[in-house]
């Protein structure tokens, strides 16, 4: 739940809002859209000030909305200020594709939980999958780049839609292809990398746990036998 708030907030409060505004106080499709940007506007705010370092990614999205909707006002596009949204989430799946060409995934620090259990034994497999499978380190790679793929991907689709299709049409339709692409990427990206890498770490887990076992065993045993001939010589 807390990793889907920030999708609720960003995607479902501004379409809400936006129809309140525009059909219950008949605010123009302009000021309804510009209001029902702040909530996002004020969560990014909000995380980078509760944040003791500087958020690269939530700053540029910010400056991204703040122009957009700046840009929109003055011109009195509401097309435009639609399309801002496009260029968040294109943003969004760039980053995620040059953070895996950089060797440094964005979307790792919400799959190791995951793929870990979040357990001491987990995170230690994960560590030595990580210095020793190829396939782990390409599944690793290729979860960011599906999420980052298929971003980008709704990013064009809604600069599209924001030019073709009715403007009160599109500001449901921009939430309904940001779930279709959020659940598409938890599906894709889950069945073919991190479905794998949880099976790759918990059995990693037990053959670490099997031969700590063998070697108690064979300590055990060595210890008995160990006894039983000084007893015999005794």
């Amino acid at each position: 739940m807390q990793s889907l708030l920030p999708l609720v907030l960003d995607a479902g409060v501004p379409m809400a809002m936006y129809f309140i505004l525009s059909d219950g106080f008949g605010l123009s499709e302009v000021a309804a859209l510009g209001w029902s940007s702040v909530v996002p506007a004020l969560r990014t705010v909000w995380s980078l000030v509760r944040r003791t370092g500087v958020n690269g990614l939530a700053l540029l999205i910010l400056v991204v909305n703040a122009v957009g909707l700046a840009t929109s006002t003055v011109t009195g596009d509401p097309r435009l200020m639609l399309a801002k949204d496009s260029v968040t989430s294109s943003v969004i799946g760039i980053s995620m594709i040059v953070s895996v060409f950089l060797g440094k995934p964005l979307m790792t620090a919400g799959l190791k939980p995951f793929v870990t259990k979040g357990g001491p034994d987990g995170e230690a497999a994960w560590d030595r999958l990580m210095a020793g499978s190829a396939p782990f380190r390409r599944a690793e790679r290729r979860f960011s780049l599906i999420w980052g793929t298929v971003l980008l991907t709704e990013c064009v689709v809604k600069a599209i839609g924001a030019y073709t299709i009715p403007v009160h049409t599109m500001v449901w339709l921009g939430t309904v292809l940001t779930l279709v692409a959020v659940l598409l990427s938890m599906v894709v990206a889950g069945g073919s990398c991190a479905d794998p890498m949880e099976k790759m770490v918990k059995a990693e887990v037990e053959r670490v746990a099997d031969t700590a076992a063998a070697d108690t065993g064979t300590a055990v045993s060595a210890s008995a036998s160990a006894a039983t001939a000084v007893g015999a010589a005794g």
